[in-house]
């Protein structure tokens, strides 16, 4: 195998035809790979399987292993230690096969019996969130893919994100599970707020939330993508304590979720805000008190 520039053209297998396996999987086909074999087990992913990888077999996770040179992991994080010991007490990587997970979390060393039987390992996560379809496959141009490679696999990693149209982004492995806390708490959580705003929206007898929400969040995160905590607007930051005062009686009548989430994001705010000076000196330990009545540590 070539570990330096653009890869020739590898047979790629992919292990977890959900949302991500199947799109990376159309991706390096696209790239001029031979996808020959993937595993699939739910009915949502023998669907994907067969649209986004039509004419691949479908083979147990053992037999697609020892199909290709290059085998591409897409299953769960708390999956994949177990997936990697299990297949390689199968002697499935045996031969000094490339293998490839796509977590977040993990780096290189949940892949240690791939290593240990002479293959290379490989980190790569996409900075993206997949729907698992076709409308994917563009999206990943352009995207940022945190790279962790084995030692002498660094050269390949990198130009097989080039292949897919991505950036490489290196990371060591201690970093990891920080990036991924990172990616986690903006993206995950950020799907939790919008759904608790048009929530509220609903009870306010507003039939169609997401068309009041739609500029607003969008100029938010832009602002915010741009200037980070100084494009906070809003009453923490005016230190309009009675408004914020209201906001927690009014929903105290949501779902539990709502009134906690609101009052422990208003906490964070205001503890930034202060720490920037960025509020009026003279609302900022009432806003505290209000937020947080046991005490401002942490």
């Amino acid at each position: 195998m070539s570990t330096t520039g653009r890869p020739p053209s590898l047979r790629v297998a992919v292990i977890g035809c959900g949302r991500v396996g199947a799109v990376l999987g159309a991706a390096f086909r696209a790239a001029g790979h031979e996808v020959v074999a993937t595993s699939a087990v739910s009915d949502a992913s023998l669907h994907r399987a067969a649209e986004m990888l039509p004419g691949v077999p479908v083979l147990p996770p053992a037999e697609v292993a020892r199909s290709a040179e290059v085998v591409l992991l897409t299953v769960p994080d708390d999956e994949l230690g177990d997936l990697t010991r299990s297949l390689g007490a199968e002697g499935a990587w045996n031969g000094g096969r490339l293998v490839i997970h796509t977590s977040g979390f993990h780096g290189c060393e949940v892949l240690a019996p791939v290593v240990e039987a002479g293959g290379d390992a490989i980190a790569m996560h996409p900075a993206m969130t997949f729907t698992g379809t076709a409308r994917d496959l563009p999206r990943l141009l352009g995207i940022p893919m945190a790279v962790t490679a084995s030692m002498g696999a660094d050269l390949i990693a990198e130009a097989l994100v080039l292949d897919l149209g991505g950036e490489p982004l290196p990371l060591s492995e201690e970093q990891r599970p920080r990036y991924h806390a990172a990616l986690t708490h903006g993206a995950n959580h950020l799907v939790t707020l919008v759904a608790q705003s048009q929530q509220i929206l609903r009870h306010a007898g507003i039939e169609a939330p997401q068309q009041v929400l739609d500029g607003l969040l969008t100029a938010a995160l832009t602002n915010a993508l741009e200037h980070g905590d100084r494009a906070l607007t809003g009453p923490v930051a005016r230190g309009d304590v009675e408004t914020v005062r209201a906001h927690l009686e009014v929903l105290s009548d949501e779902s539990p979720d709502v009134g906690s989430s609101y009052r422990a994001m208003a906490l964070a705010t205001a503890r930034r805000a202060a720490e920037r000076h960025a509020t009026p000196a003279r609302s900022t330990r009432p806003m505290l008190d209000l937020l947080d009545p046991n005490g401002h540590e942490g």
